[in-house]
């Protein structure tokens, strides 16, 4: 379930194909003024990636995760910055 999303793409009206990134919510806790999540435990993955991906499928595919994720949105074949 998508409990935070973090846009950083350039061309924000893109939404065709995107490139999305999931991480458990609880990896936010060390950014300042954050809400507090805890670790998702057994289940879970540090991370995971999708590229070629809609807008719309990225949320559908992040919303479906058994754990809270912050979704993070970049142009396509762009990623972790």
């Amino acid at each position: 379930m998508i409990w935070n999303i973090i846009d950083r793409r350039a061309r924000v009206y893109r939404w065709k194909t995107i490139t999305a990134l999931v991480e458990p919510v609880s990896h936010d806790n060390s950014c300042p003024d954050s809400d507090q999540a805890k670790d998702p435990g057994e289940g879970s993955f540090p991370f995971d990636q999708r590229t070629e991906i809609s807008l719309a499928d990225a949320v559908v595919w992040a919303q479906s995760l058994p754990f809270a994720v912050t979704l993070y949105l970049y142009d396509l074949g762009d990623g972790i910055r």
